[in-house]
């Protein structure tokens, strides 16, 4: 069992993907780090968006960017691609959330560079129910002795396929 582990954004978007690489990351084993599509999130990460970037940390938050204009705060979520929009929204929704949950109201957008796309996001009641039953589920799958099956369909892309194949 996994002892206090706080659910973070990351481990939200990994559980939609595959409910396996959710649990290693909880149990804190690190994928392999010289995988080329890491790499290419990682440059992404650091240079899409370099003028508006203001990575902030919040205990289990990690928001790649944030503006605020006029009373209103924007938060933003960059990814390479949109190939995983859901969980990516699922990810900020999260975030617009564990905010919220502090007295903080924000907007949210996902950002994919490379495609030049923008997608707003709102938290509204919907949202904020499919997201705790999201939570309680991966908190469920975490808190296991062993790692659930793992997505085949998703093992070419991850940084764990190694681990997994093994």
């Amino acid at each position: 069992m996994v002892g206090e582990v706080r659910i973070s954004g990351t481990i939200v978007n990994s559980y939609v993907n595959c409910p396996r690489e959710a649990w290693l990351q909880a149990h804190k084993i690190i994928p392999f780090q010289d995988d080329e599509l890491l790499e290419m999130g990682r440059l992404i990460n650091e240079n899409a968006y370099a003028r508006d970037m203001r990575k902030i940390i919040l205990d289990n938050i990690e928001i790649d960017l944030i503006n605020g204009k006029e009373g209103n705060i924007l938060i933003g979520e960059v990814k390479k691609s949109s190939k995983s929009e859901e969980s990516a929204r699922l990810q900020l929704l999260f975030y617009m959330y564990e905010l919220k949950k502090r007295g903080i109201s924000v907007n949210g957008v996902l950002l994919f560079p490379k495609e030049k796309k923008r997608v707003y996001v709102e938290l509204g009641e919907e949202e904020i129910e499919l997201l705790n039953q999201l939570i309680a589920t991966v908190l469920d799958t975490i808190n296991k002795p062993y790692p659930p099956k793992g997505n085949q369909k998703r093992c070419g892309p991850c940084a764990y396929r190694e681990f997994c194949q093994s």
